[in-house]
């Protein structure tokens, strides 16, 4: 879909002065401590402390897959064929190892709780040193590591799980394009040939088990060196959907070790309400889908097509189901008992957050969990102090993340389309409900998706032109970046 850019000048100045203000009201730390910096420069110099040797897994040939230019490395994978199953092994930047408990550094990263990202860069959970240096699971450099080691059955379900403090070398950095071009084009390697086939196997199994998996269309932003701002509309390649499967996978792996130790914290989402579904089968009727009553919704919507409009509309309507996701602690003194029916409905299966210590703050206390649990060690003490505060430490900051995340994309929406005031631009109706206004008769509130420049946005206009996944013209009223409001009417 469309795109178009804020170009270096004023423009671009407009959105440098925007997101400086934005990040102002939100409290988007942007700078660390002395003294967690000091901490950061010593840990990163020393390297990890440990109380018993690390496994060697430096022999292990792992790989990482990212956007093009990360250097946050969170994780790195190797995949191989055992009999009629398959091994993947799993490496986890091992940030315990250079975050002293109670000292600057931790102190710094409660704060924050995730990394921010944003247009003009990315405010890191821990400094840059540790975040894109010592911790960072770089290529050719050796790495502290938690390993997993998960067996699967040719099914793709878990017959075993290990994971060990280890040393690890990445050999090689790559992308979701370069693999997807070298996969489609039959010129990957061995190894990389399993991505797919575990990672459908896994997806296939999520859906079997209740779940689901959803294909909205993302709007994104992307920024140059030379000050140049775009709005791109963009769809998951399938190797992000497949790489995403092996994190999914490791949580799951998680929280089974998390229950046999009787402590730990799980990644939550309520099931959706019947009367929510019934609504979503509606929505499905209406846009001319054909959903069989006997089909599950997770099975539905693994076929959904983000490009076609009426696809498009459908899973925006869907993201309802998957909303109030959070996160439950247990083995402390507050919350002793394992929970019962804590599952995440969309993974259709018990979670643990685990696998993006470097960006999120909660992975660190789960992983030691696991790690001490398959030692037969006792939890640390550090670990068990901190989890029942975990659960509103992770909300706020991911309140704010999502707030600075809108209001950068509402930001450079607003200032694409000043210059454009009284354009008429092609759109398409993803979401639609009767408005509720005074003298809203026959009139409705809808979201639509703007092809060119990508611009999604609230409207509130006639229903017969604002029907759920139709195609409609739209006219720019107004375009306030100080505001970071766009105000669109029917054509």
């Amino acid at each position: 879909m469309g795109r178009r850019a804020v170009r270096a000048g004023s423009a671009a100045e407009a959105v440098a002065e925007g997101l400086a203000t934005l990040r102002t009201e939100l409290e988007i730390p942007t700078s660390y401590s002395a003294e967690a910096l000091a901490e950061a420069e010593e840990s990163a110099a020393r390297g990890p402390v440990d109380a018993t040797p690390r496994h060697d897994a430096r022999a292990l040939e792992l790989v990482t897959l990212d956007p093009p230019g990360s250097m946050d490395l969170d994780q790195a994978f190797h995949l191989a064929c055992v009999g009629s199953g398959y091994i993947v092994h799993y490496a986890i930047a091992d940030v315990a190892a250079f975050v002293t408990p109670g000292g600057a550094l931790d102190a710094e990263t409660h704060a924050r709780a995730l990394t921010y990202y944003g247009p003009d860069g990315r405010y890191g959970l821990h400094p840059p040193v540790l975040s894109e240096g010592a911790g960072s699971l770089l290529p050719d450099v050796d790495r502290p590591a938690a390993l997993w080691r998960i067996g699967l059955d040719a099914d793709g379900a878990i017959t075993d799980i290990d994971v060990r403090r280890s040393w690890v070398r990445s050999r090689a950095k790559l992308t979701y394009a370069g693999v997807q071009a070298d996969l489609d084009a039959g010129t990957a390697d061995e190894m990389l040939h399993l991505l797919p086939v575990v990672g459908q196997l896994r997806a296939d199994a999520q859906i079997e088990r209740g779940g689901a998996t959803l294909d909205v269309p993302d709007q994104e932003v992307h920024s140059s060196d030379d000050g140049t701002y775009t709005l791109a509309y963009r769809a998951g390649l399938p190797s992000e959907e497949h790489n995403s499967q092996l994190s999914l996978l490791t949580g799951i792996a998680a929280a089974r070790l998390h229950r046999e130790a009787g402590a730990g914290i799980w990644r939550t989402l309520a099931p959706a309400r019947d009367s929510d579904v019934a609504r979503l089968r509606r929505v499905a009727h209406g846009l001319g889908l054909s959903w069989p009553r006997r089909m599950s919704y997770g099975m539905f919507a693994a076929d959904l097509d983000s490009t076609q409009p009426t696809h498009a509309a459908f899973a925006t309507e869907a993201t309802r189901l998957f909303r109030g996701a959070g996160y439950v602690p247990f083995g402390t003194t507050a919350s002793p008992a394992v929970p019962t029916g804590a599952t995440h409905s969309a993974i259709a299966a018990e979670y643990a957050h685990v696998t993006a210590p470097l960006r999120r703050l909660v992975d660190r206390y789960a992983t030691e969990v696991a790690l001490a649990h398959v030692a037969g060690t006792a939890v640390p003490e550090w670990v068990l102090a901190a989890l029942d505060d975990l659960p509103a430490t992770m909300a706020a900051g991911s309140q704010r993340a999502n707030a600075y995340e809108k209001g950068s994309v509402d930001l450079i929406e607003a200032v694409l389309l000043a210059g454009r005031v009284g354009d008429v631009l092609d759109a398409v109706v993803v979401e639609s409900s009767p408005s509720r206004e005074a003298g809203g008769e026959g009139q409705a509130r809808a979201t639509v998706l703007v092809t060119e420049p990508a611009v999604r946005s609230r409207i509130v206009g006639p229903a017969e032109a604002l029907a759920l996944g139709s195609s409609t013209r739209v006219r720019v009223v107004a375009a306030d970046p100080g505001a970071r409001t766009v105000t669109l009417a029917v054509a």
